[in-house]
């Protein structure tokens, strides 16, 4: 395991230029490094080798190469006069925890070729650094402005707007949702919030999905929760353009399909 002797505070591009060279692969597409942290054969496994495992092939071929660093803290990146905009969302690795205003649980940087991402998991649950992996696969599968969503994908979220039907996966893609208008939901054409909308109930959803393949996780209720029968439905739908790798399971009716201890078979009952 590679554990750097000092940490000092960086960028995250800065950070991985510095640590490139001493990355561990995982697997054909992936390398990760600690930094500054002691974590078990056991740990490596729950933060590392279980969740790149369980990604769906289809997923796997649309992702760049994954460079994952796990560091202690994360903040965000100050503004400096003069750098574009970007930049300063560029998150700092840190060995000190940071202020609750300024603290990240994950960050990511991408360029042409490879995707840097970086979680924060000193004082973090496996579980939350599980939703926290798979929320970032999405956004990339997603692309940045929602590009790679599938057509299925955004005419199923149109027959849903078309119904009524009430309610979304997680809070960002709700909020997006609140805020379209009548014009915005009958228009032929998806304008800016639309577009907004359907990018983020693609990553929201998506994350579920990954997140129920890797793990044995129940959906969370609240008044604004998705009815289940329509999340079932969006859920069959990523099952089929994302199928699960071999011997994982999703949905109860997979569980018959599978010849080893399923993963995720509370998803949705």
């Amino acid at each position: 395991m590679a554990v750097s002797e000092t940490l000092q505070r960086l960028r995250l591009g800065q950070f991985a230029g510095m640590h490139r060279g001493q990355m561990i692969p995982l697997g054909t597409r992936a390398c990760y490094f600690c930094a500054s942290l002691t974590l078990s054969e056991e740990d490596l496994h729950e933060y590392l080798t279980e969740p790149v495992s369980a990604l769906p092939p289809a997923v796997s071929s649309r992702l760049p190469k994954l460079e994952i660093f796990l560091v202690p803290y994360l903040e965000r990146g100050a503004e400096i006069p003069g750098r574009a905009k970007a930049s300063a969302q560029e998150p700092v690795v840190a060995e000190n925890k940071p202020t609750e205003e300024r603290s990240l649980a994950s960050g990511f940087v991408v360029t042409e070729n490879e995707a840097t991402l970086a979680f924060a998991v000193k004082d973090a649950e496996v579980a939350d650094y599980h939703y926290r992996f798979y929320r970032t696969i999405a956004e990339l599968v997603a692309g940045k402005n929602g590009e790679n969503v599938p057509a299925d994908y955004s005419k199923l979220i149109s027959e849903e707007l078309e119904h009524n039907a009430h309610g979304e996966v997680d809070e960002e893609s709700w909020r997006l949702k609140m805020e379209l208008t009548p014009k915005d939901r009958e228009a032929s054409r998806p304008g800016k919030r639309l577009k907004a909308y359907l990018r983020r109930s693609f990553i929201d959803t998506l994350t579920l999905y990954l997140h129920g393949v890797c793990c044995d996780i129940d959906v969370e209720t609240g008044p604004r929760q998705l009815a289940s029968h329509l999340l079932r439905k969006r859920l069959r739908l990523l099952r089929v353009v994302f199928p699960p790798p071999e011997g994982y399971a999703v949905l109860p009716e997979d569980l018959q399909t599978v010849t080893r201890p399923a993963q995720g078979s509370k998803l949705i009952n």
